[in-house]
C-alpha cells in the first residue's frame, strides 16, 4: 500500500527527488556515519546519477548533504559555495560498479581528526535511500530507523552484550544485520526508538567494540547529560 511520502514525496528543494533529495539524504547519511564533519571528499557518481545528475543539481546535493544539509534546506542550491566557506574540498567523476542501482553514489570522506569513511548508497525515489556498503562490505538499511554501526572484534558474547543493554534501555530493535570480514565485524542495528548521546558513548565503551557511529533520524537530538537512571 502507498502512503502519502509515496504519492506526494518529500519536501525538498528541487527538481527531482530521486536526484536531488535522495541525494542530499545520502550526503547526510555520508556525515552522519563518519562521525564528525567532513574536510575532504570524494564523490563518485554511477548511471544516471553520472549522466543527468548535474542537470538535476545530484552534485550540490550531496555535497550540501555532507555539509549537514537537509533535502528542504534552502542553500542547496549553493553547496559548492557553502563547501568553501566550511573549508571542505572535494572532488567529482564518474564510477562504474557492478549490479548498481542506476541512481548510485559511491562517498570517501576524511575528517579533520582523522576519521574515514567509504559509502555507497542508492537513491530509491521518493526521497528514500538504500545504504548498500560500508568500507567495502555489503550492507542494507535505509535510515528509515535510527541505526547503530558496530564495528567489533569477532568473538563471543559481545552482540548479546549490546543487545541485553538496548533491552535495558528499553530500545526496541526494529531490524539488525551482523557481517563479518577477517577478524572483524560489522553490526547494524535499526531500532524504534532514538538513543540519546551518552547512550551512544556507554555502548561504545563495552568489550570488544572497536567503533560505533549512530545515525539519528529524529529532528532534534537530546544532548542532557549522563543519568544512571537510563541504564
Amino acid at each position: 500500500m502507498l502512503d502519502i511520502f509515496d504519492i506526494l514525496g518529500p519536501v525538498m528543494i528541487g527538481p527531482s527527488s530521486s536526484h536531488t533529495a535522495g541525494a542530499a539524504r545520502i550526503g547526510c547519511m555520508a556525515r552522519s556515519l563518519l562521525g564528525a564533519p567532513p574536510v575532504r571528499a570524494a564523490i563518485h557518481l554511477y548511471g544516471s546519477f553520472a549522466e543527468t545528475g548535474p542537470g538535476h543539481g545530484t552534485d550540490r546535493a550531496l555535497v550540501g548533504g555532507l555539509l549537514g544539509m537537509k533535502p528542504d534546506d534552502p542553500r542547496l542550491p549553493f553547496a559548492f559555495d557553502e563547501a568553501k566557506k566550511a573549508g571542505l574540498s572535494y572532488t567529482i567523476d564518474e564510477i562504474h560498479l557492478r549490479d548498481a542501482h542506476p541512481n548510485t553514489a559511491v562517498v570517501e570522506a576524511w575528517s579533520a581528526d582523522g576519521k574515514t569513511l567509504v559509502m555507497q548508497a542508492s537513491s530509491l525515489g521518493g526521497g528514500r535511500i538504500m545504504v548498500n556498503k560500508l568500507d567495502g562490505i555489503d550492507v542494507n538499511f535505509t535510515g528509515m530507523y535510527n541505526t547503530l554501526v558496530i564495528r567489533n572484534e569477532d568473538a563471543s558474547g559481545t552482540v548479546a552484550a549490546v543487545t541485553s543493554i538496548l533491552s535495558q534501555l528499553r530500545i526496541n530493535v526494529a531490524n539488525m544485520s551482523r557481517h563479518k570480514r577477517g577478524g572483524d565485524a560489522l553490526m547494524v542495528i535499526e531500532t524504534d526508538q532514538h538513543l540519546k548521546p551518552h547512550q551512544v558513548a556507554f555502548l561504545s565503551e563495552l568489550p570488544g567494540i572497536l567503533s560505533m557511529t549512530y545515525y539519528d533520524k529524529e529532528e532534534d537530538e537530546d544532548v542532557s547529560g549522563f543519568d544512571e537512571g537510563d541504564l
